[in-house]
């Protein structure tokens, strides 16, 4: 949804606060304390007041909160975060920072349901989800493996991939699409077949249509050392990813490999291809947080965290930040808002060129 005159058209864009025992929070509230956020869009939080409140004395920023009913309500007036209360956390006593607990993840759980709802219906834009832990939200009794999992079950998208991408402009940073995630390696090789590297390669196309990209070249990894060296070491290539890659060759889409492994991402980073189709979490995962991530080895603290997780296939728009909840930051004022920022920079660019479509 948008406010405004033509010339100043702001989506709404929910922020789900996460883990409230994590720098979610934190990050939140980081993120609506740079001014330039609101001449973008109109946040919206999905929080609690307790949560926030905390996060703005632990950050230090000096930022009123108004709690709203509904997204139609939010002014998107600098110094002021709107946000909607889920009502999960209503004690000081429900959560500690650092703290792995079954309140957060329930917490953490309802916003997402919030933004789910919120712009299924269309009143919010897109939404930009915050860190959550796993093993809280089974605390909690949901048994998801993730964000990814969540918006999919709840969406009733079939067809979906995880996205990362290391810039908010439509050429910039390395981007990856997976073509599976959250599973063992074992159960990775098993997943992969021609049905599914296809679908990816289409995910692949979706994503970048979103970013507004005209010509959209798409490069896909092999499984094996060498992308197999014609079949030397193990038929994956031959069996599913090289009739995927035809078949959607076929379909006039601009696709090429399957390459290998060890340099496609480097290909990918000079500019000869817009994105890479991974074959497994770890194979696309590593690559990019070596282009995003810095860490100072002095104090094993991380210096940089950038990137952006994208979920594409949904039919609602769904960015986040591409690092966990960080505990051992939560309430410290540690925690940098970058990926945030950049998070929610994409969430825009995609609603926008979603509502000129």
């Amino acid at each position: 949804m948008v406010s405004g005159n033509p010339e100043t058209r702001r989506p709404r864009i929910g922020i789900t606060a996460g883990d409230p025992s994590g720098i979610g929070p934190e990050i939140t509230v980081k993120t609506l304390a740079h001014g330039d956020v609101y001449g973008r869009c109109i946040p919206v939080v999905l929080g609690d007041t307790l949560v926030l409140e905390d996060a703005l004395k632990v950050t230090g920023r000096k930022l009123r909160l108004r709690r709203i009913e509904e997204p139609g309500e939010a002014a998107g007036i600098f110094g002021t975060v709107e946000y909607i209360e889920s009502g999960v956390i209503t004690r000081k006593t429900d959560y500690a920072y650092g703290v792995l607990g079954a309140k957060s993840g329930e917490a953490a759980f309802q916003y997402i349901r919030l933004g789910i709802d919120l712009a299924l219906k269309e009143e919010i834009g897109a939404v930009v989800t915050c860190p959550i832990n796993k093993e809280a939200i089974h605390l909690a009794g949901y048994d998801f493996a993730g964000h990814t999992e969540i918006f999919a079950h709840y969406t009733h998208t079939k067809n979906y991939g995880m996205l990362l991408s290391g810039g908010t402009s439509p050429g910039g940073g390395l981007k990856v699409i997976h073509v599976t995630t959250h599973v063992s390696m074992r159960r990775a090789c098993d997943l992969i077949n021609e049905d599914r590297v296809y679908r990816t390669i289409g995910l692949a196309d979706t994503a970048l249509r979103m970013m507004g990209l005209e010509r959209r070249r798409i490069a896909v990894a092999g499984l094996n050392a060498h992308a197999s060296e014609n079949g030397l070491f193990g038929d994956e290539e031959a069996k599913s990813i090289i009739p995927a890659i035809n078949r959607a060759k076929a379909e006039g889409f601009d696709v090429s490999g399957p390459l290998p492994p060890d340099t496609v991402f480097v290909k990918a980073l000079g500019g000869a291809f817009d994105i890479v189709v991974a074959m497994y979490h770890d194979q696309g995962h590593i690559p990019f947080k070596l282009c995003g991530f810095r860490m100072d080895g002095a104090t094993g603290l991380f210096t940089r965290v950038s990137g952006i997780n994208t979920t594409i296939g949904l039919p609602i728009i769904r960015t986040s930040v591409d690092h966990g909840t960080a505990f051992d930051k939560a309430g410290k004022n540690e925690a940098s808002e970058e990926s945030l920022l950049d998070a929610l920079s994409m969430a825009v660019t995609m609603a926008g060129n979603r509502e000129k479509r």
